[in-house]
């Protein structure tokens, strides 16, 4: 009984909370008192129902003063609305207390909800409240024809004649509802998206006789030249008779083929059109309207204002668009961070407002709509927008970028400075905003779903934020290309542009491949120095470039061919794999085959991070000569010291060895699982995994346990090279004595030239 009141107590606030809140802007809205009466008398009910008499007497007193301002014996204002808002919380509380506590949580809000209800009294102002206060309390005594009469006696006629707002909400709250775990439809799902998989496999089996089919053609063909051959020469009737019936016997497995083929046909539409109706089945009992993620927004925008001292208006559109349950459970917290901004920093004060012309209530509108295959949340206000020329001050001001390169930016790529962690306009710290930690919070959920973030702004009109998310997380359309002879899969709203690119358009700017996109200079990498796999030579054909990433790190990806895109049902990938470098999760084809999904996020970090180490080189037009290029031999630098990183990187190129860097021992070890090395490299003091234990890791595992292991430490006691031996570490090298020369013998000493 105890968890069915606190449902009836949930169910019920969001009546109490968005009537009371249209009552503010229609204070005499007689349908919206009537819903919010009924609310009350039933949640009154309730708490009788079991045993919560403080409960019985927060919402009895919050019935008296609906009847009352019902019969216009109260006109409910904005401080009216506070008090009964806070009624709302309190019975909150009183439910949300666990079951074997809630006599206790009672007694223990006892003086809470009496100073409720002494606040409450005041309230009653208007002359003949007193009488309704009798009414109410008579149809509590007299059962239910007083209750009846009350409410008919009290409700005006407008009320009556008038349907309550509320009347849809409760066909649907009514309708007969069945509890699923999430990791049920989970399940579902991903059985679904099997079945969907198995249904396109008989596409390829449906091919593969239409191959046959052919060969059945051709051999009719070879026979009938074996029948003419046969007929000329005049010298053997038996076999003209044998070739004529094997013809004969042909034709008719051919047109007994065909017929399979057909029925063949039909079997995969009607599999795969069950398949898809099932899928979308499955998939829309993971669809929640916008409507049920954002009931506590229009109460939180309300209280902030009033807090600040502004009037601000919340408009929301499409609460009927469908969004899948992860992502609108992951919606809140971006949500209230760009609410709150908007009433913050978009929405000016009143008086600010008429100065410049404007109505004194300020409007902030959250939309959610389907677009493109593809879920748009905008976030806009018509406040007074963000000035663009303080907005370069400060960025330079922070020393974010220099005041040139700041002058020369663009509009959008300015306001993407707004996304960065702890970067925030305002000079003083509040409870409210001031630590810069808002929009970067908001960025990091964004990029977490696949999805991306534009910001408008125009100065005293307002600013826009427009989040572009999937429309759910089990799938995604993706581009598929082919790296190394192997599948791979770019999403879609991670791609800037697919194209081909001409040999000749390639050109080298300070010693990198690129091309011309978009009026800017757009570095080529080829696909195959970072995942791996074969090179692949483009001698005249076209190079299939993938183009990635924002303005400020721009990076054209250079694959062996385009795939075509596809929808695809995403499996994760084993946990005990770890995190993959570059990889997010993978997904079956048509044909079943497996393809990995690209972690767009991670390759341009490991773009970025090879640019630094030197170590891309040139993408591959041909080798005309013939000659196979020997590879220099690679090194994995560890060290959490930026200056100590750059030292042995440089020194290590200089005489021609490969170098990758890893920040810590936890970067060093994905990093070795995903590549080949000849040597490492390793710090032993550095966060989240230290020199000694990312050694041992090395030295467990099968395949990597030959790599040999130089230790660079500022540690120089007798024990600390044992340990670091111990562990199975080939040599000890102490940073305290540490000069070129010791590094680059002990390396020589350990895997030779960099190339043999």
């Amino acid at each position: 009984m105890a968890e069915l009141f606190r449902l009836e107590v949930e169910n019920q606030s969001i009546v109490f909370t968005e009537n009371m809140l249209g009552l503010e802007q229609d204070p005499t809205d007689a349908s919206r008192l009537a819903a919010l009466m009924r609310a009350a008398h039933s949640l009154k009910g309730a708490a009788r129902m079991v045993g919560l008499d403080a409960a019985v007497s927060v919402t009895h007193e919050l019935e008296y003063v609906f009847v009352a301002a019902q019969n216009g014996l109260l006109v409910l204002r904005p401080e009216h609305i506070d008090l009964l808002l806070r009624g709302v919380d309190l019975l909150h509380r009183i439910a949300q207390a666990p079951e074997v506590k809630i006599a206790s949580e009672e007694s223990a809000r006892a003086d809470e909800v009496q100073q409720f209800l002494r606040d409450l009294a005041n309230v009653r102002v208007a002359e003949g409240a007193e009488l309704v206060k009798g009414m109410v309390e008579l149809r509590q005594t007299e059962g239910p024809d007083a209750f009846d009469f009350a409410e008919s006696a009290f409700v005006p006629e407008t009320a009556m004649a008038t349907p309550p707002r509320d009347v849809e909400d409760a066909k649907r709250k009514h309708q007969r509802f069945l509890r699923v775990t999430p990791e049920n439809l989970n399940r579902l799902l991903a059985l679904t998206g099997e079945s969907l998989v198995e249904s396109r496999r008989l596409v390829p089996f449906s091919q593969s006789l239409l191959r046959l089919k052919r060969e059945h053609s051709e051999l009719a063909q070879i026979l009938d030249r074996i029948r003419e051959s046969l007929g000329r020469e005049k010298s053997n009737e038996y076999a003209e008779a044998q070739v004529a019936q094997a013809r004969v016997q042909l034709v008719r497995c051919r047109e007994d083929l065909s017929k399979r083929l057909l029925e063949l046909e039909e079997f995969h539409k009607r599999s795969a059109n069950l398949s898809h109706r099932l899928y979308d089945e499955a998939l829309a009992c993971r669809m929640r309207p916008f409507a049920d993620g954002i009931q506590a927004f229009p109460r939180m925008v309300r209280d902030l204002a009033r807090e600040l001292g502004k009037q601000v208006n919340l408009e929301i559109q499409g609460t009927s668009t469908y969004v899948d349950r992860d992502i609108l459970e992951k919606l809140e917290a971006p949500l209230t961070h760009l609410l709150r901004n908007a009433t913050d920093h978009g929405i000016e004060l009143p008086e600010v407002r008429r100065a410049a012309a404007k109505s004194k209530e300020g409007t902030i509108r959250l939309e959610a709509q389907h677009s493109a295959g593809n879920l748009l949340i905008t976030v806009s206000d018509d406040g007074r927008g963000i000035n663009l020329a303080n907005l370069r001050n400060t960025i330079v001001q922070k020393k974010l970028t220099a005041p040139e390169a700041a002058e020369q930016m663009s509009e959008s790529e300015i306001l993407e400075f707004l996304l960065l962690p702890g970067f925030t306009t305002k000079q003083e710290v509040t409870e409210i905003s001031g630590r810069g930690v808002g929009l970067d919070a908001v960025q990091a959920i964004v990029k977490e779903v696949r999805g991306s973030i534009r910001i408008w702004t125009e100065v005293g009109r307002g600013t826009t934020f427009q989040m572009r998310l999937p429309l759910t997380l089990s799938i995604v359309r993706a581009l598929l290309v082919e790296i190394g002879n192997q599948p791979y899969a770019f999403p879609l709203v991670h791609i800037n542009r697919a194209l081909k690119v001409a040999p000749t358009d390639i050109e080298v700017v300070a010693g990198r491949p690129h091309f011309r996109f978009d009026n800017r200079q757009i570095g080529l990498i080829a696909a195959h120095q970072i995942f791996g796999g074969k090179v692949y030579n483009h001698p005249d054909e076209l190079v299939s470039v993938v183009v990635i990433g924002s303005q400020e790190n721009c990076y054209g990806i250079v694959t062996e061919r385009f795939l075509g895109e596809r929808e695809l049902v995403i499996k994760p990938l084993d946990p005990r794999l770890g995190k993959i470098k570059d990889i997010s999760s993978g997904a079956l084809l048509d044909d079943g085959s497996p393809v990995l999904i690209v972690d767009v996020e991670d390759l341009i970090r490991s773009v970025q991070k090879s640019i630094e180490a030197g170590t891309l080189g040139e993408v591959h037009r041909g080798n005309t000569n013939g000659e196979i290029l020997k590879k220099p031999k690679r090194v994995l630098v560890v060290d959490d010291s930026l200056t100590v990183r750059e030292l042995e990187k440089k020194l290590l190129r200089s005489r021609g060895y490969e170098v990758e860097i890893a920040v810590d021992g936890m970067d060093g070890w994905n990093v070795a699982r995903t590549g080949h090395f000849d040597l490492v490299i390793t710090d032993v003091d550095m966060p989240r995994m230290d020199g000694i234990e990312f050694v041992t890791l090395l030295k467990k595992d099968a395949t990597l346990k030959s790599i040999p292991v130089m230790i660079v430490s500022y540690k120089d006691r007798a024990e600390d090279r044992r340990r670091g031996l111990e562990v199975g570490a080939d040599y000890y090298l102490a940073k305290a004595s540490f000069h070129d020369e010791a590094l680059l013998q002990a390396v020589l000493s350990l895997i030779g030239e960099a190339k043999q």
